[in-house]
């Protein structure tokens, strides 16, 4: 069996306010409470627990899709008026998608903050 992530820990600004973006953003499953988490399930081997933190520095999430997955996501942004950007140092242009690096090399990707400021990445090869 191959290791995979099976979740992670998100500081955030409000569990609340995360939740409701990530489950509105990429239509991932809200699961409500999680001991002391508020949890979203990204797919069947991965969820996202948040919790309330003043204390963390900004992180950045990746996350790789299928075509359709992606433009569904990057319209539901737009339609938001959340900034986005097509690089990393351009996450506020309002231009792209643009292609960058990742796990399987170059793909289209648009750059864009959570609410709490954290750098998000969709991505599609």
């Amino acid at each position: 069996m191959a290791t995979v992530l099976d979740h992670t820990i998100v500081p955030s600004i409000n569990r609340e306010e995360s939740v409701e973006f990530y489950t509105r953003i990429f239509g991932f499953e809200n699961l409500g409470e999680a001991g002391p988490f508020l949890a979203v399930r990204v797919n069947d081997t991965f969820n996202l627990d948040f919790r309330d933190s003043e204390d963390f520095r900004s992180i950045h999430y990746a996350f790789a899709m299928d075509a359709e997955e992606f433009e569904a996501a990057f319209a539901r942004i737009k339609e938001s008026g959340i900034p986005y950007g097509d690089g990393p140092r351009t996450q506020e242009n309002m231009k792209g998608p643009g292609m960058t690096a990742g796990a399987l090399g170059q793909g289209k990707a648009v750059y864009f903050k959570d609410p709490s400021g954290h750098v998000l990445e969709i991505k599609t090869y």
